[in-house]
């Protein structure tokens, strides 16, 4: 897997202070996205087992609390993402407690494939549905166009 950014402190995506990945690679294409340079797979930078300890410890930093772990992307369920961010959230939930996940995905919830779905058990907040440049709405809470849904799956 490859990713754009990390974000060791970030306030935007997501509740509290957070740990953003944007990950590449997104085969929704949507027009107006405002992250292009994500959707193919090879671009950006190689996800590595450094970048991977690198957010646990964060995430287990006392002395700037993270409330959790924000992925993004492109779209983190593409499937070539997937092994890598099942992997990277089952070890969130077991090193970092009380951390809540959020993930954005333009993959619709009830079309999800089995292997997309394995994920879901570690994930609090999906925010799932392409975005579609004439539902924008700037005003929307933690997405970009109305037809976008914030699926709580966990109540902390």
């Amino acid at each position: 897997m490859n990713y754009h950014r990390y974000y060791p402190v970030d306030v935007v995506n997501g509740p509290g202070t957070r740990c953003s990945l944007f990950v590449a690679g997104c085969i929704h294409q949507c027009r107006g996205c405002y992250n292009k340079s994500t959707w193919s797979l090879d671009s950006g930078f190689t996800y590595t087992q450094e970048l991977e300890d690198h957010i646990i410890r964060d995430l287990q930093d006392t002395e700037i609390k993270r409330q959790g772990l924000s992925l993004s992307g492109g779209d983190p369920l593409h499937p070539q993402n997937v092994p890598t961010i099942l992997k990277l959230v089952q070890r969130v939930k077991a090193q970092c407690d009380n951390k809540d996940i959020w993930l954005w995905t333009g993959y619709l919830l009830n079309e999800l494939t089995i292997e997309q779905q394995v994920i879901l058990p570690y994930i609090d907040v999906l925010i799932d549905g392409k975005f579609v440049q004439e539902l924008a709405d700037p005003k929307l809470l933690w997405r970009g166009s109305s037809n976008q849904i914030v699926h709580e799956l966990h109540k902390k």
